[in-house]
């Protein structure tokens, strides 16, 4: 009998500051898979805003951290596209000028994932989740999508919640506004993009939109509230994991008067 793969799970700074729940629901479905699951306690930011910013000194000495504190793991998982992209396409490029530690950048990039995909891909899990009677959508972020060619592997893990009806976007790679660093240089440009994209998540008539990102969903459920909007949002491994109905909807739940 194989061993369990050991995971470190980089739970990323917005799950830890903003929503703890999505990270414990990557552990639950982590562990369900076969996996064994650690949390290592020295993990910081992945060092997307500074490298964004054109700050390489910072995002080079957050990227010696996080060499540091995921070595010896047999994977890497982040339930996020976009930090999961940042260390396994961009952060060994801030070593391109020392042998040594661009080896040890290439190694950690080579054993990093995004959670559906890990999953999917390598561990060939289908999930159990309890059954959500409900109409959903998903928005397929920047990063996850274009970065690392995420689009099948969530809805096939969607696929095995009991009673959810999946009805896509009419453009559901359409970019949120967010982008991290974007909405702050540009917010005239990011709340339109909002703007448009909470308009194509009303027309399905969903209940309920999914993405594999938080700064997406924070960024989204923000625009559908202040449109006094009653669609709900949430993480893809909570409604896996079955974790819903102990925790509110990111954005908190909305209704109508």
């Amino acid at each position: 009998m194989n061993p369990k793969p050991r995971i470190a799970l980089f739970v990323t700074c917005l799950v830890d500051l903003h929503r703890p729940s999505i990270g414990f629901a990557s552990i639950a479905l982590l562990e369900a898979a076969g996996c064994l699951v650690e949390v290592p306690r020295a993990q910081t930011c992945c060092g997307q805003p500074a490298y964004n910013a054109g700050d390489r000194k910072t995002a080079r000495d957050l990227a010696r951290s996080i060499i540091t504190a995921f070595s010896g793991y047999d994977y890497v998982v982040a339930p996020s596209g976009s930090c999961a992209g940042m260390i396994s396409r961009h952060l060994p490029h801030l070593f391109d000028d020392d042998p040594n530690l661009r080896a040890q950048a290439d190694a950690l990039a080579a054993k990093t994932y995004e959670l559906t995909a890990f999953l999917t891909d390598i561990m060939h899990f289908t999930p159990t989740p309890p059954p959500l009677v409900i109409s959903a959508t998903y928005h397929d972020s920047c990063a996850g999508l274009r970065e690392l060619g995420i689009k099948t592997q969530p809805r096939a893990l969607l696929a095995s919640v009991p009673g959810l009806a999946l009805t896509e976007m009419t453009d559901p790679e359409l970019c949120c506004g967010f982008g991290g660093t974007f909405c702050v240089k540009f917010p005239d440009i990011s709340a339109r993009m909002a703007t448009d994209k909470t308009a194509d998540i009303e027309s399905t008539g969903a209940n309920l939109l999914l993405a594999g990102d938080l700064g997406c969903l924070l960024n989204i459920a923000g625009r559908l509230s202040r449109e006094s909007s009653t669609v709900e949002v949430r993480h893809i491994a909570e409604v896996l994991a079955g974790a819903t109905a102990s925790h509110p909807a990111i954005g908190r739940p909305r209704t109508t008067s």
